[in-house]
């Protein structure tokens, strides 16, 4: 399941059709303007989370340029199917379509530069690996929107508890804190598992935090530059070794453990650490046992240092529009205001300085941990193939299932080798 679909269905947000904006536009209706020298809308076409992070843009970009804004919203996989329909027909309903970064070796020959909205003051705004990601055969062809990563949440109550930390270091030695290293993770997660709680969780159900461990031991995750299939090598099985060896620290049924499951274990206070996304910090229900006890951390490092993989949305224009001036103003109006979608239900941005201009505000403890991670000198975005989403559906998560649930990691890699190269063939 992709990052974005993931966290749209745990901010629980948007809606499946809403006339929305500056100017209103029923569900899948309307087409590109008119052409002309100054056209006075622009249709964006998004998946229904994603409206929210953009709302506030479209009011500034009215006010600063006059531009009128109709969002069209789809679920996830709608938005992608109708991405797919009109991008082979030729004719596009919209001048504007948010993609999530796995479609973007899919659409690339759909989608047209923008290459001038990336000026070297821009891109020194915007985290190294959505910027490397952005741009596709010498051309930039998406401006990043909104950007998420893993990082570590952990119960400051238990951690400052004075007989837990007195406990912990006559065992282990050294002080009780958020954890830097792996071997403390490790040691936290152990101590804290007993009496009916678990250190933390282990997602068989998704694959986002082995390939992590497999970036932060210096391996491109699963595909090299060359296309080259590297799920087998040293570091994919470092990585899963370790990701597997915290089971006996996990609640059981690691297999079938997704983001949801692990969010709700850990809001109701059944895991003392979890490594999830940093928009779930601000997101803790009100009644959750967890509530006001919540310590933010960045992720960690391994030998190639500390490594996330991002979640980023990108705006992109159609070649097919026949309306690329006022969609193109209105992607730098998005860029320009980034900082609003903080204040979306979501509450995520693209540039590093929307998310600074937050950090050290009282209940945005989360976006220190998120740059340093998003800023991570191995952190990178996932392979830029079409079949990468056919690859974690049909091959890594069932790897990684088995693996959790005792499978010898050497020969699932070999096995995994075998269908992916399979598949990219």
């Amino acid at each position: 399941m992709s990052t974005r679909k993931t966290i749209s269905r745990l901010a629980t947000i948007g809606g499946l059709c809403t006339a929305v904006a500056l100017t209103a536009t029923a569900c899948g209706a309307g087409g590109p303007a008119s052409s002309g020298s100054a056209a006075s809308s622009v249709n964006v076409l998004v998946e229904a989370g994603g409206h929210a992070e953009l709302a506030g843009v479209a009011e500034a970009c009215k006010k600063d340029t006059g531009l009128d804004v109709n969002f069209v919203e789809l679920p996830y996989d709608g938005l992608f199917n109708r991405l797919s329909s009109e991008f082979s027909s030729g004719t596009v309903s919209f001048d504007v379509a948010a993609l999530d970064s796995v479609w973007l070796p899919s659409f690339k020959d759909a989608v047209q530069p923008i290459d001038e909205l990336f000026t070297d003051e821009a891109k020194k705004d915007i985290f190294p690996a959505l910027v490397k990601e952005a741009n596709v055969d010498g051309h930039f062809i998406g401006m990043p929107a909104w950007t998420n990563a893993e990082i570590i949440l952990y119960r400051k109550d238990l951690f400052e508890d004075a007989t837990n930390k007195a406990d912990f270091k006559a065992k282990y030695g050294y002080e009780l804190a958020a954890p830097t290293t792996w071997k403390q993770y490790q040691d936290i997660s152990e101590f804290f598992t007993k009496d009916g709680m678990y250190g933390t969780d282990v997602k068989g159900a998704v694959e986002t935090e082995w390939l992590a461990h497999v970036l932060q031991a210096g391996s491109p995750m699963v595909l090299d530059d060359q296309n080259n299939v590297v799920v087998d090598n040293a570091a994919h099985k470092e990585a899963l070794d370790f990701y597997t060896s915290l089971v006996k620290s996990a609640p059981s049924g690691a297999a079938q453990v997704d983001w949801a499951a692990a969010q709700n274990l850990f809001n109701q206070g059944k895991t003392a650490m979890t490594r999830f996304w940093a928009h779930a910090y601000r997101q803790i229900p009100a009644d959750a046992a967890v509530y006001g006890k919540v310590g933010a951390a960045p992720m960690i490092g391994g030998s190639a240092g500390v490594a996330g993989v991002p979640g980023p949305w990108y705006l992109s224009v159609p070649k097919a529009t026949k309306n690329a001036d006022a969609a193109k103003k209105f992607i730098k109006c998005a860029y320009d205001h980034n900082d609003l979608g903080i204040e979306s239900k979501l509450g995520l941005a693209a540039r590093i300085s929307a998310f600074e201009k937050y950090q050290d505000k009282p209940g945005y403890e989360s976006f220190g941990p998120l740059i340093e991670t998003l800023n991570g000198t191995a952190t990178a975005t996932r392979p830029a193939t079409a079949k990468w989403q056919q690859i974690v559906d049909t091959v890594l998560v069932p790897t990684l299932q088995k693996a959790v649930a005792g499978g010898d990691s050497a020969s699932l890699l070999a096995e995994a080798k075998t269908k992916i190269q399979a598949l990219v063939k």
